[in-house]
């Protein structure tokens, strides 16, 4: 298995405490306006990835779709996760950049 550095990341950004996972948290950190990066997995349900589409496209939040739900939840050191929100902006700008994203 080769090296991810998006998952890398997002491994720092927890240990940073700079991650909300899972559906509610993510949801409650992009209302509140904290989610500088919101993340979904490639497996997660149509509806759950519009979901989060939409609303991070109503308030302009960078918005991706990578890895598997438990990719994401295994570098950020708990169970499945088909969402995160990552608050930290520095991170957020660092995991844009890899995944090529505006």
């Amino acid at each position: 298995m080769k090296p991810d550095r998006v998952l890398s990341m997002l491994g720092i950004a927890e240990k940073a405490g700079s991650v909300q996972s899972g559906e509610f948290c993510t949801e409650n950190a992009i209302k509140s306006g904290k989610a500088a990066l919101v993340i979904v997995a490639q497996d997660a349900s149509d509806n759950t990835k519009k979901k989060f589409e939409n609303m991070c496209e109503f308030r302009q939040i960078p918005f991706a779709v990578y890895g598997t739900k438990e990719e994401l939840g295994h570098h950020i050191g708990k169970e499945f996760r088909a969402s995160l929100a990552v608050t930290n902006e520095g991170i957020a700008d660092t995991l844009q950049k890899q995944l090529d994203i505006n």
